[in-house]
């Protein structure tokens, strides 16, 4: 027992000299969330939509009745795979392109991503760009998969997600061959 122990405790030291971490090991972690906890600070409670909310107002705005920048803050490839169409799409790395696009510090902004996390970064920043009229659509592309709203892309057109995953399927994983993959 005791010798399991210690090769236990040498295969642990070897693993965090390689720089392999474990679950609860990661100091970092914690200041992550304390600073996405301050951006978070920076939205009005007001200004934090849900999935109803947001269809609202887009309908609104596609039918020519509302004024409002609609920003998908997802990375190129997930915005290419499927958005919500006719909407905008700024990478979340690429906000500071925000104030030569929307010059208006009133402007009404709307603005999600996956899930909420970079969409809470772009919007605490634009807050603190100066911008007055962020809105975060809080559930992002998830929430509206879930609702059964349509997304669009070049290839398919128009369709609703049934089912959407986290991640990939064990058929999906086991592909023979392809060229090029994410996973």
């Amino acid at each position: 027992m005791k010798k399991q122990i210690i090769f236990a405790l040498v295969i642990m030291l070897f693993l965090s000299m390689a720089g392999i971490t474990f679950a609860g090991d990661n100091p970092l972690k914690a200041q992550e969330k304390k600073v996405n906890a301050s951006f978070a600070a920076l939205i009005p409670a007001d200004k934090i939509i849900g999935v109803d909310q947001f269809y609202q107002v887009y309908q609104d705005v596609m039918a020519g009745k509302k004024k409002a920048y609609l920003i998908d803050v997802r990375t190129h490839p997930e915005f290419y795979a499927f958005h919500i169409e006719g909407t905008d799409h700024i990478h979340s790395g690429h906000m500071f392109t925000i104030p030569k696009k929307i010059i208006d510090p009133t402007a009404e902004i709307y603005v999600w991503c996956r899930t909420s996390k970079r969409a809470i970064y772009t919007a605490g920043f634009l807050y603190k760009y100066g911008y007055k009229n962020v809105y975060l659509f809080n559930g992002g592309i998830l929430a509206w998969a879930k609702a059964g709203h349509p997304f669009v892309n070049q290839f398919t057109g128009k369709f609703t997600i049934n089912e959407y995953r986290k991640i990939p399927s064990d058929a999906e994983k086991s592909f023979r061959i392809r060229e090029f993959h994410p996973y």
